[in-house]
């Protein structure tokens, strides 16, 4: 299930170093890791997202690939995330198989989200919600946005862009299931301590009686 904190490799680290953050993550409480590795090609790359998908294995986190159905199959990932520019959900399913999960970023565009579910995506993300250190230029989403989402979608919502520990409770609040992170969880000091804030936010959340009627 893609709830909780979701975890996004970042560009700027060495392969090794890569394994240890992510495996302070899955140790702090990332329910959902998408490995997004821009810089990294060819046979390296695959080594380098077999690793990390070893770790999430062996702490039962949910391995995504980013953009690339073929690195998803070699990896046997459990899920692929799709955006605007890359393969259809359907090409992916007959790539992959029926049971890997897809997501797909919406953006700020409910009408798209709303084809990703009838197309048969697992899950969608929107954002940017907040200004980006990764993406500076991306759309910027209204949090009312994951509200509406949240009374007409019938998928897990995941909120990206931007978010810290400071901001991440306002969206779930409105009706996020996970929170996409990439910056203010790898760049702290302590990654398996910002995770594993993150996961008692959420339990606090989820715990309300507010939040329980409306998952």
């Amino acid at each position: 299930m893609i709830q909780g904190l979701y975890a996004i490799t970042p560009d700027t680290c060495s392969p090794e170093r890569l394994n240890v953050m992510v495996l302070a993550a899955a140790m702090g409480g990332a329910r959902v890791l998408q490995y997004r590795r821009k810089g990294a090609f060819g046979k390296d790359k695959l080594e380098e997202a077999r690793a990390v998908r070893k770790i999430c294995l062996e702490h039962r986190v949910i391995f995504v690939v980013n953009d690339d159905p073929m690195l998803a199959g070699d990896t046997e990932a459990d899920g692929l995330h799709l955006g605007r520019h890359d393969c259809s959900i359907g090409g992916a399913r007959r790539l992959l198989g029926p049971s890997i999960l897809i997501g797909m970023s919406c953006y700020d565009d409910l009408d798209r989200a709303r084809h990703a579910c009838s197309d048969g995506a697992d899950y969608v993300a929107f954002g940017s919600f907040f200004p980006s250190l990764v993406k500076p230029d991306a759309a910027r989403a209204s949090v009312s946005l994951l509200g509406e989402a949240r009374r007409t979608l019938p998928r897990p919502l995941v909120a990206i862009g931007g978010i810290t520990i400071e901001n991440a409770s306002v969206l779930i609040h409105a009706g996020a299931d996970a929170v996409a992170v990439i910056s203010d969880l790898f760049n702290a000091s302590d990654v398996k301590a910002r995770a594993a804030d993150y996961a008692d936010l959420f339990a606090r959340i989820l715990s309300e009686p507010s939040r329980k009627e409306t998952t």
